[in-house]
């Protein structure tokens, strides 16, 4: 099973804190983060990603559910 990453450009504060963290998954494009590609196999460092994010803009769906951000 992959999971599925996205980037919400809407939300994207531009930290560099995801692309700091997994540079294989994610990318500064100018003031936006992106996505290098969307699926990818599980890798736990992408839900650290996802929750220090702080704009909230990364989400990780493995199949319909998503499992990232894990915030309370």
């Amino acid at each position: 099973m992959t999971w599925n990453v996205r980037v919400d450009p809407q939300l994207c504060q531009g930290s560099g804190m995801c692309a700091g963290t997994v540079p294989e998954v994610f990318a500064l494009d100018g003031e936006r983060a992106r996505v290098r590609a969307e699926e990818i196999e599980p890798d736990e460092r992408v839900l650290d990603a996802a929750d220090i994010c702080p704009a909230l803009a990364i989400t990780v769906h493995d199949g319909a559910s998503v499992i990232g951000p894990q915030r309370d």
